[in-house]
């Protein structure tokens, strides 16, 4: 059994959140008296530090960074090009979400925005109550440095939560205290949210602890130093992107006149990124190699990986937290195959697009293609799946996936290549949607990748970080061209969240796709929506090319 992490072992003064009219209301803490919650160093840390892990994961929707639906995670996969959720007849019809969602056709009173949002500002309510506690005991005890390093912990975890609002809402209000008013709040434009989330970063590392979150232990899915590079170096990656603030004008600020200042030197965007993705590295960590190097990070045990930087921790007898990927993309009989009696939604598939960059169909596919996805017959525990339907075996069908089925389409069902990434955990509960798997936030994949593509954007050669990547699991000589990057990035991190940002870093968000014609540039940013417009009339507006 994983050993408990310190903030499981009692939540004494957890605040809740929920949508509300207002983001930043603010809810009573538990009724224990205020003189034991912060009575000691280590009561104080779980009710200032410890408490907003628990918000990382989460076992209902909208809630949580990723293990849920019908919030961030879907908000950034199934408008992209990697990941398709279609209508199955009468099956995830919703009313139009998903397809909305994948043609960009989403309004200010979209569900899955509004959830978003409510979440990740509801998050940032509860660190600011926080650092405002730190604060204040720290005045009254001034010789305790332990709130110092509690405080950059906390504001280590603010700025990743206001990262995320940068990528993708870009024009928010930062807010600092929780004593601040509704009336007092105002806009920031996206250039001011991203020099925000930098200096944050920026006055928390050195207070950081060195140890790898995803090492089980004290540190186990907690903010640490590498966490952080991780969030410097995607914030330099993404710098032409996140100091626009006109992305509608199809003209971007060049990254070799965007400034970061690492260890004392001022550098380029690009030059940032490299240096924050080798102070990574310096951390100890690497790809996984030898056969399952790349599904190493994902098996039922994958704690400790050394790829693998930041985590959620998932532990169905431990932590109230939840992925559901598995089990939303497996067709039904799959989910009775593995012993769960509804652990299959038959759901979400790869997009003919995808199918395509992997090579399905070809002499030559990539060797990440069957570790990524089911796409031919199902076999569980050694046996074929047999479709209940039909009396045969399930074969599933990738290239037969399209937007929405009539009912009377007899491949409906089995369209589409599934999701394999995370191995199949025969101890899950919940029907399989809590298993033992850490859900991967960041990995070091991505960091190789990331230094490549800066590389190749500051005049220079990538091609010995793409050449690892592409080592490791046996792939053919690529070229390290920005076209390539693009497509490996979509290789190695199929179905782990980062594909939209890397479309609109790329200039080709909006591009047409299968079922999807090309769109217009303002959607690269989804909008404010309409209760928290309604708020704060007076100092809040809506995203640009969004009706108000």
């Amino acid at each position: 059994m994983k050993r408990k992490l310190l903030y499981s072992f009692f939540i004494a003064a957890a605040m809740s959140f929920s949508g509300c009219s207002s983001f930043l209301e603010e809810n009573p803490v538990d009724q224990m008296p205020e003189s034991e919650a912060y009575k000691n160093p280590e009561m104080i840390y779980l009710n200032t530090v410890a408490n907003l892990y628990t918000k990382i994961g989460a076992d209902a929707g909208g809630s949580g960074l990723a293990g849920t639906d019908r919030g961030l995670y879907d908000l950034n996969t199934f408008c992209a090009d990697d990941a398709i959720l279609p209508t199955r007849g009468g099956d995830w019809d919703d009313g139009g979400l998903w397809r909305d969602l994948f043609t960009h056709n989403w309004g200010v009173n979209n569900g899955l925005i509004i959830s978003t949002w409510d979440y990740l500002y509801g998050v940032i309510v509860q660190c600011n109550q926080s650092i405002d506690k730190l604060t204040e005991l720290k005045e009254l005890d001034p010789s305790n440095e332990y709130f110092d390093i509690y405080k950059a912990e906390v504001r280590g975890i603010r700025a990743m939560y206001y990262y995320y609002l940068l990528d993708m809402f870009a024009r928010v209000p930062i807010v600092e205290s929780s004593l601040t008013q509704m009336k007092d709040v105002k806009q920031s434009e996206r250039s001011e949210v991203f020099n925000f989330v930098k200096k944050e970063l920026e006055e928390s590392i050195p207070l950081l602890a060195d140890e790898k979150s995803a090492d089980q232990g004290e540190y186990y899915g907690r903010m640490t130093k590498a966490a952080a590079y991780f969030l410097m170096a995607k914030l330099a990656l993404n710098a032409e992107v996140y100091t626009d603030n006109d992305w509608t004008d199809q003209s971007r600020p060049d990254g070799k006149n965007i400034k970061f200042t690492v260890d004392g030197t001022e550098k380029n965007c690009w030059e940032a990124t490299v240096a924050y993705c080798d102070k990574i590295k310096e951390c100890g960590y690497s790809l996984n190699q030898g056969t399952n190097g790349f599904l190493s990070n994902f098996v039922v045990n994958n704690e400790g990986s050394k790829e693998n930087i930041f985590v959620i921790p998932m532990d169905p007898t431990l932590y109230k937290a939840r992925n559901m990927y598995l089990v939303r993309s497996r067709h039904y009989d799959v989910g009775k195959a593995l012993g769960f009696g509804n652990g299959g939604w038959n759901g979400s598939a790869a997009t003919i697009e995808a199918m395509k960059a992997f090579g399905y169909g070809t002499a030559t596919p990539d060797p990440r293609l069957e570790l990524t996805y089911y796409t031919g017959r199902v076999v569980v525990n050694g046996q074929e799946v047999i479709n209940s339907e039909t009396g045969k075996p399930l074969e599933y069908l990738p290239m037969a996936i399209k937007l929405q089925f009539d009912k009377s389409d007899t491949s409906m069902k089995m369209a589409g290549a599934r999701m394999y990434k995370y191995a199949d955990d025969p101890t899950a509960t919940e029907d399989g949607q809590c298993p033992h798997n850490d859900w991967v936030l960041f990995r070091y994949a991505d960091v190789v990748l990331m230094r490549a593509e800066a590389l190749i954007r500051n005049g220079q050669s990538g091609q010995a970080d793409l050449d690892e990547v592409r080592n490791r699991v046996g792939a053919p000589h690529a070229d390290a061209t920005l076209s390539n990057l693009l497509k490996e990035r979509m290789l190695e991190l199929a179905w782990e969240g980062w594909r939209r940002q890397d479309l609109v870093r790329f200039g080709k968000f909006n591009d047409a796709i299968t079922d999807r014609p090309k769109t217009e540039a303002y959607l690269q940013v989804f909008p404010i929506h309409a209760n928290t417009l309604a708020v704060n009339q007076k100092n809040l507006t809506q995203n640009p090319g969004y009706s108000k």
